[in-house]
């Protein structure tokens, strides 16, 4: 069996590491010696690619977020391909979704990292609804709410298993579409 170079080692780290936060429940709940089991090494080689679980969890955070960004922008930026390409990701990596948006946000150090996450998606969806809204605040309300519809919509499909994906993607859109509506009532 041929050694892993270091660029492979640290993918591997870093993707047993997701797996067991998720399954733990998160930063506080997860030892290094659940990391390295899940990753089939030994904590030294935990340490010789991070020096610390907070380095390494940070890590696995910021790869999730880079990858979540690249899912809902490949398809030319916002549009109504962003909301499906990021459950085509959830679906693909569900584990790196809910350590963003259901363990990460709960870990005192790391929720900074997702409220500026969550802030930047709702700044990006803030200019097409702000057309149509009655005043800034009411731009701002409807574009925090839809962010939130779409990963809260998005969790609860993960948790109910994944069912029917091309039908979970027209119904988390027609959610996101109730705070279009909402917004619209003069």
């Amino acid at each position: 069996m041929r050694r892993m170079r270091r660029p492979e080692r640290r993918e591997q780290i870093l993707d047993a590491a997701t797996t067991a936060f998720a399954r733990s429940g998160g930063f506080t709940a997860t030892s290094l010696d659940d990391i390295a089991a899940e990753a089939g090494v030994t904590r030294m080689i935990l340490y010789r690619h991070f020096a610390s679980k907070t380095e390494l969890y940070q890590a696995v955070i910021d790869r999730a977020a880079e990858r979540l960004h690249a899912a809902a922008t490949a398809r030319g930026g916002l549009s109504e391909e962003t909301v499906p390409a990021m459950m085509d990701w959830a679906a693909a990596e569900p584990d790196a979704f809910r350590l963003l948006f259901h363990h990460a946000v709960r870990e005192p150090e790391f929720r900074g990292d997702i409220d500026q996450l969550r802030a930047g998606m709702a700044r990006t969806l803030r200019p097409h609804l702000a057309a149509e809204a009655d005043s800034e605040a009411w731009a701002d309300w409807a574009a925090g709410l839809a962010t939130t519809v779409a990963i809260e919509a998005i969790m609860a499909w993960l948790d109910a298993g994944q069912p029917d994906l091309e039908k979970a993607r027209r119904r988390v859109l027609r959610a996101i579409d109730g705070v279009y509506q909402a917004l619209t009532v003069h």
